[in-house]
């Protein structure tokens, strides 16, 4: 198994996850819900001893989605991903997450993932379902990608 290099690819996402962290925090205080982080466990492989900094660090194991919580006793799990095109390649969500979402599902939990397209300054939130109907386009030969203008308007928030 190859493991994933820890540089500037472990910082993509962070100020959509920094809105998503203030949000539930929010949301904690109002006691409307409880989502929590899931830290991706690193092995660090390089280290800065004068500034106390990890430099260089691989990925320990694959991890599931990066929030899991519940929302008003209804049970979420879903990931958040940037995208700085109008072109969502399909192979920022591994295989891994897509049947750890599945398995969620099925539980009667709710899977999602929440894609914030940075050149338009718009979120759009993508059902497991949604995302599955381009997960399996793709497994049958076509393209590997959604396009922005794909997606239903219904679901964009500013």
């Amino acid at each position: 198994m190859a493991e994933d290099k820890w540089n500037v690819k472990g910082l993509r996402g962070s100020v959509l996850e920094e809105l998503i962290n203030y949000t539930n925090e929010k949301y904690r205080q109002q006691k409307l819900a409880l989502v929590q982080k899931i830290p991706t466990s690193i092995k660090p492989v390089r280290f800065d001893k004068t500034k106390r900094h990890i430099t260089l660090a691989y990925f320990d194991q694959k991890s599931t989605v990066d929030y899991i919580g519940v929302v008003q006793g209804i049970p979420i799990c879903f990931d958040a991903k940037e995208c700085a095109k109008d072109i969502f390649p399909l192979q920022n969500i591994h295989e891994h997450q897509v049947e750890f979402m599945r398995q969620y599902e099925e539980q009667g939990g709710i899977s999602f993932l929440l894609i914030y397209f940075t050149s338009r300054h718009v979120c759009y939130y993508m059902s497991f379902q949604e995302m599955m109907k381009y997960w399996n386009r793709a497994k049958e030969g076509g393209v590997k990608h959604f396009k922005y203008e794909e997606l239903d308007i219904g679901f964009l928030f500013h």
